[in-house]
């Protein structure tokens, strides 16, 4: 299968699988580091090696380009290309220099934002997966609570579906009253 369709399809794979991630008040960080969980769960499910804060081969910028960069999750798959995973809620530049360069190491890579909406699509042939959150103030000390139930709407630039199928239910009527 030609990379870029494999990216697709494992985009698409991931994100109706981040689909069932549900949560109520984490901050930040909680959250960044469930959805990084989830895509460990995503990738171990598929009998890949899976490599939690890998190097990447982007060096760090100066002073310190003697290291390199770390990748959320890297998969090592035995039936194609290694497959790379970067968790953001924000929108970084330096996320998707570092995803291009991945993909011209080989890598298929994946960019999981995860926020309140408007998401910027990286250019090609880095792959995102959008996940949506709602978010309130916290309480004093604690920052901005996010939270992510099964009732909502898939956004329309998602490879995820968003929502289960609507099931018909039958409306209950009254039994008739017996005549008098």
């Amino acid at each position: 299968m030609e990379v870029t369709a494999e990216g697709e399809r494992l985009a698409a794979d991931l994100g109706r699988w981040l689909d069932d991630l549900t949560f109520v008040d984490l901050d930040t960080d909680e959250v960044t580091a469930r959805v990084i969980e989830s895509v460990v769960r995503w990738a171990e499910a598929r009998g890949w090696r899976v490599y939690r804060r890998a190097p990447s081969v982007l060096p760090l910028p100066p002073p310190l380009e003697q290291r390199h960069s770390v990748l959320d999750v890297a998969c090592a798959r035995p039936d194609g290309p290694p497959v790379v995973v970067e968790v953001d809620h924000t929108d970084r530049a330096r996320t998707v220099q570092k995803l291009r360069a991945e993909a011209d190491a080989g890598r298929i890579p994946i960019w999981v934002r995860w926020g309140v909406g408007r998401f910027t699509v990286p250019p090609p042939p880095v792959r995102m997966v959008t996940c949506e959150v709602t978010r309130r103030a916290g309480p004093a000390g604690r920052g901005r609570l996010h939270s992510r139930t099964g009732d909502r709407p898939a956004p329309a630039h998602s490879v995820g579906s968003g929502t289960a199928a609507t099931e018909a239910l039958p409306i209950p009527l009254p039994d008739p009253e017996p005549p008098a």
